[in-house]
């Protein structure tokens, strides 16, 4: 029996890979491929193979720390106990940024496939629904995602069946860039990993899953590969279809590809697309709640964020706050920008995910240490190589956490 004010373990490693799954599926498919088209050129499969590589050591660093810290907060909790608690709140505050981010970008998303006239109105309806869907309580919400992971895989089979039968359409303009380089490539890969970070979102239900030593370490890879697996095939597809140029061209590229050869499948990607964002919104939502809530629980974030409401067993005040702040971005910024902001937040956090994970004994580790200096380097690399704008966006929204948690530990020596 699960005590007064603490999450209760319900999920299994089918829930968690579900949960997984249901994260990272609708970014990587529906919204990164143009970008990463144009700054890889040719090399787009070897970037997406670069923030494979990548996104692999980061699961097996989580999976491992996952595993001796069941708790909420993820990295949160793996930087306090392993770093410092100033590393700590650096890797829980670019959690929170990253994913809020995230989920603006989804809900934008959203709304650009769905409501194109009222992108914004779409965007804040959609989290308010999925915010309702969510505080109903885990098993409702591991069920939705379910359902639209299935519809969201019959929309890309669609994609993959126009992609096979229908000849690719004439007249592609080249677009690429002198970026087609191993450079290019790197730069893709940091668009793209956008897309995989979704896994993290395992790690967060550490109070909520059965036996997490166990299935948190399976959940995470299975749902990362099985993922990875299906982006490469799209991808190849989609390049042998339209060709890397006209793959780079538009914002809605598998949209677009099925839509050029005038087939009745366009609608049905359509839907897939926003049913996909909120198959993301409804599993990164509560993710960003349970870091708020670990952070609360410090005194990191105000206290009131803590509180366990008893009747749903949810953080139901750091979820509604969470939503009430997507909201305000989804009126307020684009898709670019959340994205950008995103990538350099999550690829920080996951970088002191690896050096967390750099500090486990022999007797702690279930792979090999050089498995996380492989994925601390290649944060630090994906980081560097993204745009300028994007750093520095990125860069002063952690340096704004970071200030705020000094100036409080300044007010409460005072």
């Amino acid at each position: 029996m699960a005590s007064p004010g603490s999450l209760q373990r319900r999920l299994g490693v089918t829930d968690a890979v579900v949960i997984g799954a249901g994260s990272m599926i609708g970014a990587g498919v529906y919204v990164v491929w143009a970008p990463a088209a144009r700054a890889a050129g040719d090399w787009l499969l070897v970037g997406l193979a670069i923030a494979g590589v990548v996104a692999f050591c980061n699961a097996t660093s989580s999976a491992q720390l996952a595993a001796i810290y069941p708790e909420s907060g993820g990295t949160y909790v793996y930087g306090r106990r392993r770093l410092s608690p100033f590393w700590g709140h650096v890797a829980g505050w670019g959690f929170v940024i990253g994913k809020t981010a995230s989920c603006s970008a989804m809900a934008l998303t959203l709304g650009a496939y769905l409501w194109p006239e009222q992108q914004r109105l779409a965007a804040a309806l959609a989290v308010t629904m999925i915010t309702g869907v969510n505080i109903g309580g885990w098993q409702r919400t591991v069920t939705v995602t379910k359902v639209l992971l299935v519809v969201s895989f019959f929309a890309i089979g669609c994609v993959m069946w126009v992609g096979v039968t229908e000849s690719p359409p004439a007249g592609v303009v080249n677009v690429s860039g002198p970026n087609e380089t191993v450079l290019g490539a790197v730069q893709a890969a940091g668009f793209l990993f956008f897309a995989f970070a979704g896994y993290a979102r395992i790690a967060t239900l550490g109070e909520e899953v059965r036996d997490p030593e166990r299935t948190i370490p399976r959940a995470i890879p299975l749902a990362l590969f099985g993922v990875l697996a299906l982006y490469a095939l799209v991808g190849a597809v989609a390049i042998d279809f339209g060709g890397i140029d006209r793959l780079g061209l538009s914002d809605s590229p598998l949209r677009d590809l099925v839509g050029s050869v005038n087939s009745p499948l366009e609608s049905v990607v359509q839907l897939g697309a926003g049913i996909a964002s909120l198959g993301v919104l409804l599993n990164l939502i509560p993710g960003v709640s349970r870091t708020t809530l670990a952070m609360a629980r410090n005194r990191e974030l105000p206290g009131w964020l803590a509180h366990i409401d008893g009747k749903r067993s949810l953080p139901l005040r750091a979820e509604l706050t969470v939503a009430a702040v997507v909201i305000a971005l989804v009126l307020t910024i684009d898709i670019t920008s959340s994205i950008a902001v995103s990538g350099v937040a999550v690829l920080t956090y996951y970088a002191i995910t690896n050096a967390a994970a750099l500090t486990l004994t022999r007797e702690e580790r279930r792979w090999p240490r050089g498995i996380a200096v492989v994925g601390f380097l290649g944060c630090v690399v994906l980081v560097a190589a993204l745009p300028a704008s994007a750093l520095l966006g990125g860069s002063l929204a952690i340096a704004a956490g970071v200030v705020f948690r000094q100036a409080i530990e300044r007010t409460t020596i005072a």
